[in-house]
């Protein structure tokens, strides 16, 4: 299968969900984008490093770069291999002086090594198709419907509210969350949107 490169677009903090973050990943020569959810500790660890924030003391992904480091061990990609149950699944493609290993990593770990070995991200189709929102030229998404002849849209309160909006709302709605940058939300707009697909 042939790989699709990524690049970090954003850390994003969800406005509905508390200690909930998103980053966003954009496709490289491309206009999709693949949200993922992650946790406050990786989320910071990933911001501290796209900002030049030098800790204080050592977090523990660069604990695990430093001992990479020091046992020849060099991170050469990161690779988001499956999606399922709205779970990403991902993998880090090591080398060292004799050998290749690729090891099983939560997604989130793996972009914060990623950022800091400055390796290239990688995803297949299969997974964008599955999980990637579109954006058009002006950063819009260009999978809401445009015109969907309502005055209003109803903000639910949680993602169970979704399930009373049809379809026609919910890309309306997706679209105004994208404006608003809050791809927590996004997310499960999308996930319902795809249930009824």
């Amino acid at each position: 299968m042939k790989k699709i490169e990524l690049e970090i677009v954003a850390v994003s903090h969800s406005i509905t969900q508390t200690h909930s973050y998103a980053v966003v990943l954009g496709e490289i020569n491309g206009l999709r984008r693949l949200p993922i959810v992650i946790g406050a500790f990786e989320a910071q660890a990933i911001a501290v490093v796209l900002e030049q924030i030098p800790p204080t003391r050592p977090l523990t992904h660069d604990l695990m770069k430093n001992f990479m480091g020091a046992f020849n061990v060099d991170l050469m990609e990161v690779v988001i291999n499956d999606f399922q149950e709205a779970i990403f699944y991902s993998k880090l493609v090591c080398i060292s002086e004799h050998d290749k290993v690729e090891i099983d990593s939560r997604t989130s770990d793996a972009l914060a090594l990623a950022v800091r070995f400055g390796c290239p991200i990688y995803t297949y189709e299969h997974i964008l198709d599955a999980a990637a929102l579109s954006v058009d030229d002006d950063g819009n998404d260009a999978t809401a419907a445009k015109d969907v002849g309502t005055t209003g849209t109803t903000k639910p309160s949680d993602n169970n509210d979704l399930r009373l909006l049809s379809l026609e709302e919910l890309q309306k709605l997706l679209e105004e969350v994208l404006e608003n940058e809050d791809y927590i939300r996004a997310i499960a707009i999308r996930d319902e949107i795809n249930k009824r697909k």
